[in-house]
């Protein structure tokens, strides 16, 4: 029974973990821009979404505003600052968006304070469900069906739609795709975009479950990255599978190697480069 309710937490960090990361790899492997302020979108999500659920007195009404908002902030800084260096080099990017999370990390203690928040979960999860005689909480239930759910609307998207195979034409030739009258810039805005609020989406729907605080971002931007190296940038599968491996390792790495448990994740990690040097489910990207 320890090792099923072991494997629940694990689904539900593997749910949270997709929803963050999903955008942050298709974002890189459609345009090589690398966006350590990710996370912090994540942390603006969850404050967005306390903000929210306050001023309603609804959890759905944070669950529903707190995403759009996070979107529309994302579309503004794209707008303002992140479209001016995205094609500069690697390093600038790099510490453009680390400085980005110090910024964030300041305006939420200066607007926030540095006490933690919460959200209360909505009443029709409230409650536990019994399974195989163990109580477990419902919501955290309900997290693992919103991370399939999310999973399968953008598999959906991707696969069927024509704006999703505009995004996987940029992602495996961006050239080309241009050539064939496809506006890249326009679709790479939409995905950065959805990952916005996507990582929002994953913000407030952690708010229940973890503490609101300043730099809550930056424990799970870690595991976010390491999922992008693990399943592969640019790869909607690599997001599926890296989540899932690294939501269960840091688990079950807690439990069975509580004296370890920080290496588990990058002992993963490691196991994999060594076997798949791109990754698991890498996108074939051609610039």
């Amino acid at each position: 029974m320890v090792f099923l309710i072991q494997l629940l937490n694990g689904l539900q960090l593997a749910a949270l973990l997709f929803l963050l990361s999903v955008g942050l790899s298709v974002v890189f492997g459609l345009m090589r821009f690398i966006n350590l302020a990710h996370g912090t979108l994540f942390m603006f999500g969850a404050y967005l979404g306390v903000a929210c659920a306050a001023a309603f007195d609804s959890f759905w009404a944070a669950f529903f505003l707190a995403p759009l908002l996070v979107a529309a902030g994302g579309a503004a800084l794209y707008g303002i600052l992140l479209r001016h260096i995205r094609r500069k080099s690697p390093m600038q990017q790099v510490l453009v968006t680390f400085g980005l999370i110090f910024i964030g990390f300041d305006v939420a203690r200066m607007v926030w304070g540095r006490f933690p928040y919460s959200i209360a979960e909505p009443a029709v999860f409230a409650g536990g469900v019994q399974i195989f005689g163990q109580v477990y909480p419902a919501y955290r239930l309900f997290l693992i069906a919103l991370g399939i759910a999310v999973m399968a609307a953008l598999y959906l998207g991707l696969e069927k739609t024509r704006i999703g195979a505009m995004v996987r034409a940029g992602v495996d030739n961006r050239r080309m795709a241009a050539a064939l009258g496809i506006n890249v810039e326009r679709v790479f805005f939409f995905v950065f975009c959805l990952g916005c609020g996507l990582a929002g989406l994953a913000g407030v729907a952690a708010a229940p479950v973890f503490p609101v605080f300043p730099g809550m971002d930056m424990p799970i931007l870690i595991l976010a990255l390491i999922v992008v190296v693990v399943g592969g940038p640019g790869s909607l599968k690599g997001a599926m599978f890296g989540s899932l491996l690294v939501g269960l390792a840091d688990t079950f790495g807690q439990v069975v190697f509580p004296e370890f448990a920080a290496a588990t994740i990058y002992a993963l990690m490691a196991a994999v480069l060594m076997v798949r040097p791109t990754g698991l489910f890498p996108a074939a990207t051609v610039h």
